[in-house]
């Protein structure tokens, strides 16, 4: 039930703001279900694809996908987001938490300035929209597959104020695109035994629900208050894992209480 809980919190914020959900999810799994924090990111990417299944079928039902954008960002998403997995478990725990931290608040930031934010004025040619969709998928792919999100951060940020997609359509395509950009990061973590196989059948049911209510009511409601509690909460929690004990007070904790 409680893995359940987890994936309706986090399949309803991904499936609202057309990010994988990861942000609530990671958080709520590591501290109520007390796994690690490489089997959380692990699991994650498992979770997103369904939360990009469910959400991405839902915004085309309301004609908010561009298929060839999402396409695009996947094509090198997919190559990169095997490299962040792989990245992400070199790393220590402590190390991760604290870069997890840090996207965490700057993700927040973006959802609150996201309204403040001006829009790039200038009109790109076809083959410059397709360079910029390439070099964000790929942006998005490391961070996906470090960070354990779908990258939608950085995709919709892109889109919407680089390239004018509607918030809409950015949402759609970013859920799509995290389907592969998923599927891919989640086989890396499995290879290496960091996905806690135990909880997906009850993760999963709930991300899908989640995301079908979060995309349905992305279009039904507007999103001022609702972007403003979920960005204070990640704020929050954020900076609660930045301020995780690095390496040195880890050493020194270990030999206070071995002394």
């Amino acid at each position: 039930m409680l893995s359940l809980l987890i994936g309706l919190a986090a399949g309803f914020f991904g499936g609202l703001v057309g990010l994988g959900g990861g942000a609530i999810m990671i958080p709520m799994m590591v501290g109520m279900l007390k796994i690690s924090q490489h089997k959380a990111h692990g699991t994650s990417l498992v979770a997103l694809v369904f939360t990009g299944i469910a959400g991405a079928a839902t915004y085309a039902g309301h004609g908010s996908v561009d298929l060839p954008g999402a396409v695009l960002l996947a094509s090198t998403a997919i190559f990169t987001s095997r490299a962040g997995a792989r990245f992400s478990n070199a790393l220590h725990e402590w190390a991760l938490k604290k870069s997890f931290g840090v996207f965490l608040v700057v993700v927040s930031s973006l959802l609150l300035l996201k309204p403040l934010l001006p829009h790039v004025a200038e009109t790109f040619d076809l083959w410059e929209q397709i360079l910029i969709l390439l070099f964000t998928g790929a942006a998005a792919g490391f961070l996906s597959g470090m960070m354990g999100v779908g990258g939608g951060g950085i995709m919709v940020v892109s889109m919407v104020l680089i390239l004018g997609f509607s918030q809409f359509t950015a949402q759609g395509c970013s859920l799509l695109a995290m389907i592969p950009i998923g599927a891919v990061g989640a086989s890396t973590y499995w290879r290496m035994g960091n996905v806690s196989a135990d909880i997906l059948p009850g993760l999963i049911p709930g991300i899908i629900a989640g995301s079908f209510l979060g995309a349905s009511f992305a279009h039904l409601l507007p999103e001022v208050l609702l972007r403003i509690v979920f960005a204070g909460a990640l704020i929050y929690m954020g900076i609660n894992y930045i301020k995780t004990p690095g390496s040195g007070a880890e050493l020194t904790g270990s030999t206070v209480n071995g002394g």
